[in-house]
């Protein structure tokens, strides 16, 4: 794996995992990169010096304050991307995600509700499956 720092358009810095060099390539290629803050496709990797172990480490803290809002805002914004794009297939979504790993329905993004059962069941079958991020809290919720 390899980890590269990248930055979008409007100066967000983030990072990302990628298994080479042309993967990175290839998924900013087809436009799947965006930046978690902001949305924004122009994606680049910044210039980065390779690691090396030394004796002293700096490390630039991100107050813990604001890397719960970056983290609610990316799940946030999976959530709002699965919703508007996927199929809500409700509770049907064991059998329908079967069906489709099995290639007995059509092969699309799917998004519903299944019991912890049937998702260990899936899982222990190879079915790719995973939590969709909960829901933001309104702001009448807050404290």
């Amino acid at each position: 794996m390899i980890r590269y720092a990248l930055s979008c358009d409007h100066d967000h810095e983030f990072e990302g995992w990628f298994g080479s060099s042309a993967d990175f390539d290839d998924q900013q290629g087809r436009g799947l990169l965006e930046c978690p803050l902001c949305g924004s496709k122009q994606v680049r990797k910044q210039i980065m010096a390779p690691a090396v172990t030394g004796t002293k480490r700096t490390v630039r803290e991100i107050p813990p304050a604001k890397m719960q809002a970056m983290m609610m805002e990316a799940a946030g914004r999976i959530r709002a991307h699965v919703e508007e794009n996927f199929d809500d297939v409700g509770d049907a979504f064991a059998n329908e995600a079967r069906a489709i790993h099995e290639g007995k329905a059509e092969d699309r993004g799917i998004y519903g509700q299944a019991t912890p059962k049937e998702v260990r069941e899936l899982m222990e079958d190879g079915v790719p499956v995973a939590p969709l991020p909960p829901e933001p809290l309104k702001k009448d919720e807050l404290n």
